[in-house]
């Protein structure tokens, strides 16, 4: 067949449908992630303090990682289905802390590098908190306020088995903002019937004054 074909969606287990360009994009942060790792072990062997056996495995691999895919009705009535992911890299010192991010090329492997490196910038500034990280694949601004908030409450109960209190703090990132976090609740538990702020979520919603900025901005 002659002319140019335009690649079609990929299926598999890890990514859903996803395009190949945004499976070569979450790939390349997995594998730059996992490189500047290997480099730091190597760096800290070379210099007298090498990490302890079985610990450079470890820290390679993340806790746990949940994919959903879940239904959303949108505002003329239809039922649109979407892709969202969760990932705890690491808890050994303390909480998981992460961002959410809404964006069409969102795989599992971007957001594995992601969770990795929200773990060493909270072990950097030794803050009590281990890395994650959460994504949705969705263009935020092709959804109207209504179909956003479902799409967001229905996430939210997908990954609740891994949001409790003192466990898993969300926070905003691309594509989602303090209204975003008002609306994934953290679930509360008899020990702890109210659940601990959001740092992004808004003040009057259990936030705090001054928790959220735009995403990178330093």
């Amino acid at each position: 067949m002659g002319g140019d074909r335009m690649e079609a969606p990929i299926y598999s287990p890890s990514h859903s449908y996803a395009s190949p360009e945004a499976i070569r994009k979450g790939l390349q942060a997995w594998q730059a992630a996992l490189a500047q790792f290997d480099k730091a072990a190597h760096i800290l062997e070379a210099s007298g303090h090498p990490l302890k056996r079985g610990l450079i495995e470890f820290l390679r691999r993340p806790k746990r990682e949940l994919i959903v895919n879940f239904p959303v009705q949108m505002d003329d009535g239809s039922i649109r289905m979407f892709t969202g992911y969760r990932v705890h890299h690491n808890a050994v010192r303390g909480p998981t802390k992460g961002g959410i991010r809404y964006q069409p090329d969102v795989t599992l492997e971007e957001v594995r590098a992601l969770a990795m490196w929200m773990t060493w910038k909270c072990a950097l500034v030794n803050i009590p908190y281990g890395g994650a990280k959460g994504g949705v694949a969705v263009d935020p601004n092709s959804l109207s306020p209504r179909e956003l908030e479902r799409l967001t409450r229905r996430y939210a109960t997908e990954i609740s088995l891994l949001m409790h209190p003192g466990g898993d703090v969300p926070a905003p990132d691309v594509g989602t903002n303090p209204q975003v976090m008002a609306w994934t609740p953290t679930p509360c538990t008899p020990a702890s019937p109210s659940p601990p702020w959001s740092p992004g979520n808004p003040w009057r919603s259990g936030g705090r004054w001054g928790g959220w900025r735009p995403p990178a901005a330093g």
